[in-house]
């Protein structure tokens, strides 16, 4: 299965930033990639946060890994924490 890569950087209600990728099955629309991102804010703490494609922006496309594999199939997206999350 091919997935997509958002890079997505959101700054915190702290004034730091959250960088991480929403991955998604390919061809997945950006409104529900952003949709995937405010569940993934609101689990952080961080509901309200604005998320749209300044923020979160296509970056390319990989064959799915199997330890995402889970979360995909299950709630369609899955989170890679790169920083401040």
């Amino acid at each position: 299965m091919q997935v997509s890569v958002f890079d997505t950087y959101v700054t915190k209600r702290d004034g730091n930033i959250m960088h991480f990728d929403i991955i998604v099955p390919t061809n997945t629309a950006e409104k529900l990639v952003y949709a995937f991102g405010a569940q993934y804010l609101k689990k952080k703490g961080q509901e309200g946060q604005e998320i749209n494609s300044k923020q979160c922006q296509f970056c390319h496309v990989e064959h799915l890994q199997s330890y995402m594999e889970d979360n995909i199939r299950q709630q369609g997206y899955y989170i890679l924490e790169m920083q401040g999350c």
